[in-house]
């Protein structure tokens, strides 16, 4: 059985370059999300809030891959939607004021049962408080830039200055600051960890 790699397949989405920013257009898509605010390096929620994330699509990975349709598939990374409603708070890296919505693509070729069935199988078997707050949605964020960004994510300022800059030159900012995270940073270099930035713009 052939594993498949959506982001070999949406390498435009997935794989962008570190040297510049470039623009894309990214599809409406399916997400499992959930939504939080704080500090992600010390909020209890948004922990309980990835593991809720990865716990339901790596179940619902295996329901497809035991079941009718019989297809293997890499888990998508995980992601996240960032802002604050005061902007200097987000400008200030005060995380404790960050809102945040953490979620993973999943392919559309999973049925949204099958996703349900994986949240209530998870449900009966951790207890994850997280679960309450889990939403599958399709997100669209149409017209974007984005650039990879490689190093720690304390060093990623310049980076979003140049992705910022790209934008204002051709448009103008618009939706949320989305973060996409190809790095497992328990096994990773902090030095080499990819992290694609992206931006939508009008």
């Amino acid at each position: 059985m052939k594993k498949m790699d959506l982001k070999k397949e949406m390498k435009q989405l997935y794989k962008p370059s570190a040297k510049a920013p470039a623009r894309v257009t990214v599809p409406p898509l399916k997400y499992l999300m959930i939504d939080g605010k704080g500090d992600p390096n010390t909020s209890q929620e948004y922990a309980d809030a990835v593991a809720a994330l990865f716990s339901v699509s790596y179940t619902a990975k295996f329901a497809v891959k035991k079941g009718s349709q019989k297809t293997d598939y890499a888990v998508m990374p995980l992601e996240g939607l960032w802002w604050a409603d005061d902007w200097s708070a987000f400008n200030a890296g005060d995380r404790e004021n960050w809102n945040w919505t953490m979620m993973i693509l999943q392919p559309s070729f999973v049925p949204d049962q099958t996703i349900e069935n994986a949240i209530a199988e998870v449900r009966k078997k951790k207890n994850l408080p997280a679960l309450l707050k889990l939403r599958l949605e399709e997100f669209s964020e149409g017209r974007c830039a984005q650039i990879m960004h490689i190093g720690p994510f304390s060093a990623e300022g310049p980076t979003i200055e140049r992705l910022h800059e790209y934008i204002l030159s051709h448009g103008s900012l618009a939706g949320k600051h989305h973060e996409i995270y190809l790095s497992d940073i328990r096994r990773a270099d902090p030095t080499k960890w990819k992290t694609i930035l992206r931006q939508p713009m009008k």
